[in-house]
């Protein structure tokens, strides 16, 4: 079964700028997307941003879209999320998560294995 490790977390203020990674392990077949999401305290986990696998193409939350990016590395087996001006609103435990394979159903907004996740804090 795969395994998701995230790295790349902390503490920041805002207008900060944050990378984080997610690794890949056991993995035994191509992913068709890997993807973000995040929690905030006393919210429901949304979703941030997917990137398909093989092709690249990537899809954002509206509000991020303009701030986030997602990208990932076939060889390394990794995805990333480049957050920059990160804003308090932004705090969250963010987790990597890979979908096994494509949905016309679920889109990018589905996923089946997840990390432990990552605590982002941005302070005013």
């Amino acid at each position: 079964q795969e395994q998701l490790v995230e790295s790349g977390g902390g503490v920041v203020q805002a207008g900060d700028s944050l990378r984080l990674s997610c690794t890949v392990s056991q993995i035994t077949y191509r992913p068709y997307a890997g993807g973000w999401f995040r929690q905030a305290p006393g919210k429901e986990r949304e979703f941030v941003a997917g990137i398909v696998w093989d092709s690249g193409s990537t899809y954002y939350k509206t509000a991020v879209k303009d701030r986030f990016a997602i990208s990932r590395d076939i060889a390394e087996s990794t995805v990333a999320l480049e957050m920059k001006d990160l804003k308090p609103e932004d705090t969250a435990v963010y987790y990597c998560a890979t979908k096994k394979a494509y949905s016309a159903r679920e889109g990018l907004y589905v996923y089946n294995y997840w990390g432990q996740g990552t605590q982002v804090t941005v302070s005013a």
